[in-house]
């Protein structure tokens, strides 16, 4: 072997050690600056369902988050890493932060939005309940269409349409089931009055209804066939022992409600304040109220 090719040998493994070492650091750049996963629809329903949880639970983890989603513990657990990888969550109590991903460690720990979560959270309850508004209050859709629909729409509906679709209204600020709309930065209204459920109330107490929780498609078509909406002015005619039904007045009419029924229904004392509704005609009432 001459000079020449042992020097052209020597330069091309020169070469290939050198174009090695720059694609090892090509692939370690890659993954520190990966580029952050799009949310898809089933991620924003988990960060819409984690912010509901939130305010009404203080502990709430990821058993409670798979029951409330009606889905296995494995498979929120599968979201909640996708969720935590992106920064939308955190965790907080025994065993938060060891290990990676949301499944390491045998400790019960606390799911928490981070900042960057509840305002991705707050946007989609915003668009959510502003298309409710629509639906009922301009299209004339009955409670259970409207929740329908809006489910759909709150993933599609653009910064631009939010904008106009809250200035068409008039800027309510509640759903047709009376829960606050987050202000374009995200704010909530505090309710000024405190409120408790129906079933808390005692004979001859009066009151108005605040809201009507929306998670259940049937109930809220059964309440709304009795009048049951939000600014409603309701009493509380007779309760029954061992946890019978209540007997409430609504309008002129009275009916029986049982108690796990009237624990969904908010109520707070005084006479109603007919705030929150946009221009429309408002909600329709289910077929038996028709």
């Amino acid at each position: 072997m001459n000079r020449m090719e042992t020097y052209c040998r020597s330069a091309r493994s020169v070469r290939r050690e050198v174009e090695g070492w720059r694609a090892a650091g090509e692939k370690e750049e890659d993954m520190g600056q990966r580029e952050p996963e799009m949310l898809t629809e089933k991620m924003e329903e988990y960060l819409e369902a984690l912010f509901k949880l939130s305010t009404e639970e203080c502990d709430l983890t990821p058993t409670r988050l798979a029951e409330y989603m009606k889905v296995t513990p494995p498979t929120a657990l599968d979201m909640l890493r996708r969720l935590e990888r992106e920064g939308y969550v955190r965790y907080r109590g025994p065993g938060a932060g060891k290990g990676r991903g949301a499944g390491s460690g045998r400790a019960r720990r606390v799911i928490m939005l981070t900042p960057k979560g509840e305002r991705a959270a707050r946007t989609l309850i915003r668009r959510h309940r502003l298309s409710e508004r629509f639906l009922t209050d301009m299209l004339g859709l009955d409670w259970e269409s409207a929740h329908r629909e809006a489910c759909r729409l709150e993933h599609v509906i653009s910064p631009e349409v939010e904008e106009k679709l809250s200035e068409m209204l008039g800027n309510p600020e509640t759903c047709p089931h009376g829960y606050p709309i987050p202000d374009e930065n995200g704010r909530m209204e505090e309710e000024e009055e405190e409120i408790k459920p129906l079933c808390d109330f005692y004979p001859d107490e009066k009151g108005c209804i605040a809201r009507v929780e929306e998670d259940e498609p049937q109930l809220l078509q059964y309440l709304a066939s009795l009048g049951v909406m939000p600014d409603a002015d309701v009493e509380v005619m007779e309760v029954a022992p061992f946890g019978g039904p209540l007997l409430v007045r609504i309008g002129d009419s009275q009916y029986a409600l049982g108690r796990e029924v009237a624990s969904k229904i908010w109520t707070r004392k005084g006479p109603a304040r007919r705030r929150g509704r946009g221009k429309g005609p408002g909600p329709r009432r289910g077929p038996a109220g028709r």
